[in-house]
């Protein structure tokens, strides 16, 4: 079983920058892949980023790419989301999920992710 928990949305201006954190909890962590997604009022969660269990390999929606960067800190059992350059329709609530089995590759779907957070709040101002 894993547990997640996400940390660090607000509200922040266009341009601006954030890091989101999502701590694990669970023996497993270090051998999940992981991934972001959001959801905005209205619309359908969305694939943001992905990365190996080993942090070796990211992946990233079309939407966020050149702009956000996902990492991980294994010793820590987080996985973060650096967002550059915000822009207002990034605006939504953000969460982390865990792929359903370990050793897995990337992952973008999110049936393909077993565990999710309960979401953090990014809302950005222009």
């Amino acid at each position: 079983q894993v547990q997640l928990v996400e940390s660090g949305g607000r509200l922040v201006q266009a341009g601006g920058s954030l890091r989101l954190s999502c701590t694990a909890s669970g023996r497993t962590f270090s051998s999940r892949s992981m991934g972001w997604f959001r959801q905005a009022p209205g619309k359908e969660r969305e694939f943001v980023a992905a990365i190996s269990w080993s942090g070796g390999s990211t992946y990233y929606g079309d939407s966020v790419k050149g702009r956000f960067t996902i990492s991980r800190d294994n010793a820590k059992n987080t996985v973060y989301l650096q967002m550059n350059t915000l822009k207002p329709e990034d605006t939504a609530v953000y969460y982390c999920a865990a792929v359903s089995n370990i050793f897995s590759g990337l992952m973008f779907r999110a049936h393909e992710y077993a565990y999710w957070g309960q979401g953090t709040q990014v809302t950005v101002s222009s």
